[in-house]
């Protein structure tokens, strides 16, 4: 049975570029790198950074980490101030940044947890939404 979300691994065209960006950045904690990859920490999350051919997704999907709310607009401030480019404009519940990295990979900063979604939508639901 499936316990909890292992690692994300994220293709990059410029390892040292993107390094940069993920450590100094936005933060995460650099545990290793090599010629082709290195690993980064947010946590217990594990993230791979791996040098390929780059193809990120033209739809909606991306990757969301969670900020505390006391943090969200210190951390986005110094973020845009940097020149990282938004994607998107939050409309859903919780605060929200959406962003992309080097490789345009979507990327979101968000206040928020599954718990305070569903409140929001047992006061807002969704289109044909159903509860399990």
């Amino acid at each position: 049975m499936l316990r909890g979300l292992n690692h994300i691994t994220i293709a990059v065209s410029d390892l040292e570029n993107s390094f940069a960006f993920y450590a100094s950045t936005l933060g995460m904690k650099p545990v290793a790198k090599w010629d082709s990859g290195a690993y980064l920490s947010v946590n217990d999350l594990w993230v791979c950074l791996s040098v390929d051919e780059v193809s990120p997704a033209e739809d909606y999907s991306h990757i969301s980490f969670t900020i505390e709310e006391s943090d969200f607009h210190p951390y986005c401030a110094k973020l845009v101030s940097s020149g990282v480019e938004t994607w998107k404009v939050s409309t859903s519940e919780g605060k929200s940044l959406y962003i992309l990295d080097p490789d345009r990979h979507k990327l979101e900063i968000h206040v928020g947890s599954l718990v305070s979604r569903l409140k929001e939508l047992k006061s807002k639901p969704y289109k044909g939404l159903m509860w399990y």
